[in-house]
């Protein structure tokens, strides 16, 4: 669980009719964070700021938000409640939230029915909790699908995952992430073990890509990307942060095939508490490994939505 990082809250808001959500993530007083986003077609807001340049080295929250663009309405819902609980970078004037957020598209499996919004990113902050969160089809992983190379008609469910270990330093490393991935999810043996399906087995998009064009291409392209946060309680500065989050894309493609592409707007967050004492690169190493666990574990625990099945379901019997 992220969560495993003392101090670190964790809620969803959920619509399972709809099949979208959003997750917020309450980072405690004092948390530095950092950011690196890959592939052709992210949706974020206030992630320049986590840039080591940037003057800014706090974050207050993260939000991962189905809804496309739309979506990141949703963090102004939980930039209101952070400030209400007095989170954020004291200016002088006011005490202001740095809330980065993400947004994958979910649009195909909701029809735009519905999308989050400054309520729905409130409601999420609201439920945040430090004890177990849940995890599979639900808050931003509610919509969220894989293996996109044949069409909507054979899509497979993704949703949120989770990973965490203790390392010999006694710094706690944590993973979640949101798996919407145009490519398949390949399991401990590089195996597909959710993606792309055609009459009852996996079409493994590897091969798929090497032999011919995807069909439906033009939605494909519209549907696709991975968000991942990264959480530890070791102390690291905001170069540091961005290196753990740059290496936690690494982990992303061991478990995504393909991974990064122009279809996708792939995104890694990564934040730091600071109350132990850890190598950076060995945080770095475990944020890979762990995120590759939790990309894994979002699709072992999903459930079918909209009609989409999951991979459980493919494979029974």
């Amino acid at each position: 669980m992220l969560t495993d990082v003392p101090g670190i809250r964790v809620g969803h808001w959920t619509d399972a009719d709809a099949g979208t959500g959003c997750t917020a993530i309450i980072l405690p007083q004092g948390t530095v964070g950092g950011v690196d986003v890959r592939g052709g077609g992210p949706a974020s807001r206030e992630t320049d700021l986590l840039q080591p340049v940037a003057t800014v080295p706090l974050v207050s929250a993260i939000l991962l938000t189905g809804g496309s663009a739309f979506g990141l309405d949703a963090a102004s819902g939980v930039m209101h409640w952070c400030e209400e609980q007095g989170l954020g970078v004291d200016t002088g004037i006011a005490t202001v939230p740095i809330v980065s957020a993400a947004a994958l598209f979910d649009l195909g499996i909701t029809g735009n029915a519905r999308r989050p919004g400054a309520a729905e990113g409130r409601l999420a902050a609201e439920a945040a909790t430090d004890g177990p969160h849940a995890v599979g089809s639900v808050g931003a992983g509610t919509g969220a699908t894989v293996g996109k190379c044949h069409g909507r008609d054979h899509w497979c469910k993704g949703g949120i995952g989770t990973a965490s270990v203790r390392l010999r330093s006694g710094a706690t490393v944590s993973a979640l992430v949101a798996v919407n991935a145009f490519g398949d999810v390949l399991d401990e043996n590089g195996q597909v073990l959710a993606g792309a399906w055609e009459n009852g087995r996996f079409v493994d998009a590897r091969r798929a890509l090497m032999e011919e064009e995807p069909r439906h291409h033009r939605l494909a392209e519209m549907s696709n990307t991975t968000l991942a946060v990264i959480a530890t309680d070791a102390r690291l500065d905001k170069a540091q942060c961005t290196q753990v989050a740059r290496q936690a894309h690494a982990g992303l493609a061991r478990a995504i095939a393909p991974y990064g592409t122009a279809l996708d707007g792939d995104i890694a967050f990564a934040v730091a508490t600071g109350a132990t004492e850890a190598n950076p690169i060995i945080v770095g190493n475990a944020a890979a490994e762990m995120a590759s666990a939790a990309v894994r574990d979002a699709v072992r625990q999903a459930t079918a939505v909209r009609g989409v099945p999951t991979a459980a379901d493919l494979t029974k019997g």
